[in-house]
């Protein structure tokens, strides 16, 4: 355990010097507080046909799940992508991965500390964007209750609970997005193969998910469980999605996972 500790921290390290790193978390800050100044100009208008969208204008806490629901389909899967599918493949790029893996570090504490360090980065990306969000939406509108999807009114205490619920179940299935990226970091040795096939495979859960004939499926794709979120917006809470989100994604985190940590240990590391 303290192996992969030490792993984690280096790999933290090592994000905090990258450039890339600044570039995703800024630019879902970036969208955040644009989101906020577009609607502000334009004077009342704004989104009435997503998910609080009507409420905008009321209180300022509608603003981070608005800003979620626009970046949940492709904005926060390419930015998970940036790091995950560069995590590994960058060492064997710089020509490192020889170097890390002939240190007194097991192949196993080096996958699993890039893979905690690859959720970090997944975290902090979507805790920061609802933060500065909220911050931006409380300046210009308020902090007062939250109208939920049923309609009924929610105390700002709980409404803020809830945020962190659905921020919370929205990046377990974002973790789904970050291990398939790792998995094609390790196996393709290529940033950008990795970077665009992790994008490309959110992208696809999303399009299956319209498709017409594949409602057998739907509910099962990794695409559908960015949604899961509304059912903590519905009174009674809706925990069905929930649920459902929550061993699905578990299926679409181990599998890649557990395909990532096995070529990683078998890897010929001689050449690179």
């Amino acid at each position: 355990m303290g192996g992969v500790v030490t792993v984690f921290r280096w790999e933290l390290s090592k994000l905090a010097a990258q450039k890339r790193t600044y570039l995703g978390i800024g630019a879902a800050i970036l969208v955040s507080i644009a989101f906020v100044v577009a609607l502000m100009l334009q004077k009342g208008a704004g989104p009435t046909d997503v998910p609080l969208g009507r409420t905008l204008h009321d209180t300022g806490l509608a603003t981070p799940f608005v800003v979620l629901f626009f970046l949940s389909i492709w904005g926060l899967p390419l930015i998970t992508a940036l790091v995950a599918g560069d995590i590994v493949a960058s060492e064997s790029n710089n020509g490192t991965l020889k170097t890390i893996l002939t240190r007194s570090r097991e192949r196993g504490q080096v996958f699993a500390g890039k893979a905690l360090a690859s959720l970090t980065y997944t975290v902090v990306a979507v805790f920061a964007m609802a933060a500065v969000g909220l911050v931006a939406g409380t300046v210009a509108w308020g902090l007062h209750p939250l109208t939920s999807l049923s309609g009924t009114s929610v105390p700002v205490g709980h409404s803020i609970t809830l945020l962190v619920w659905s921020l919370a179940i929205y990046t377990v299935a974002l973790t789904g997005v970050a291990a398939f990226g790792l998995m094609l970091s390790t196996i393709t040795r290529s940033s950008a193969a990795s970077v665009v096939g992790t994008l490309m495979f959110a992208l696809l859960m999303q399009l299956l998910g319209v498709l017409p004939g594949t409602e057998l499926i739907r509910p099962y794709l990794l695409g559908t469980q960015f949604a899961a979120w509304h059912g903590f917006l519905r009174t009674p809470t809706d925990w069905a999605p929930v649920i459902r989100a929550l061993w699905v994604c578990t299926i679409y985190i181990v599998a890649p996972l557990v395909t990532g940590y096995l070529v990683f240990l078998r890897r010929d590391v001689a050449s690179e």
